[in-house]
């Protein structure tokens, strides 16, 4: 198999399970009741609305990934919205969602293993990588690991996170 077909390959697998595990964002996040969004484990963790937040967030990095090749964050703006209503939240969600999916839609397969890189106050976050491998772990791979908290803080408040790849301990799907 030619090198090109690989690449392109590549690219329809980010696709593809960006819009699996979009789903299971999704039902995540829909899964939070305003009633825990204040809660937080610790006075040194982020509360659920601001973890739900960062999660949602994380969607609208994917432009800069696939269309810069250092993202600053000097330069970087986000408003997060209003997180006093966990719908609040999802819709932010929504929203960075369609922009990330053009994103990695208009994703150049010539410039997939292009070094990226973030930098912040002239300093340097995350060294020059390739973009592939930031795709898989700055954004995939981030968003499964915050997810994950997000369950935890879900369960310790009592309720039932939704099942993402089967039924959870709770037996919910």
């Amino acid at each position: 198999m030619s090198q090109q077909k690989n690449i392109d390959m590549l690219k329809e697998t980010l696709i593809s399970e960006f819009l699996y595990e979009a789903e299971n964002t999704r039902k995540l996040l829909n899964a939070i009741p305003d009633s825990v969004l204040e809660w937080k484990p610790s006075e040194k963790n982020w509360t659920t609305a601001q973890l739900a937040s960062h999660i949602a967030g994380i969607y609208n990095w994917y432009g800069p990934v696939v269309n810069l090749d250092v993202f600053n964050l000097d330069n970087y703006r986000y408003d997060r919205g209003d997180l006093s209503k966990a719908a609040n939240i999802v819709a932010k969600f929504e929203e960075n969602l369609v922009v990330a999916k053009k994103a990695l839609e208009s994703l150049d397969v010539s410039k997939i293993m292009d070094n990226w890189s973030m930098t912040k106050g002239g300093h340097e976050i995350i060294p020059p990588t390739p973009r592939a491998a930031i795709i898989r772990n700055v954004l995939f791979n981030h968003i499964y690991h915050h997810r994950g908290e997000l369950i935890i803080y879900l369960r310790c408040n009592g309720k039932t996170p939704p099942g993402l790849y089967g039924p959870t301990a709770e037996g919910t799907r």
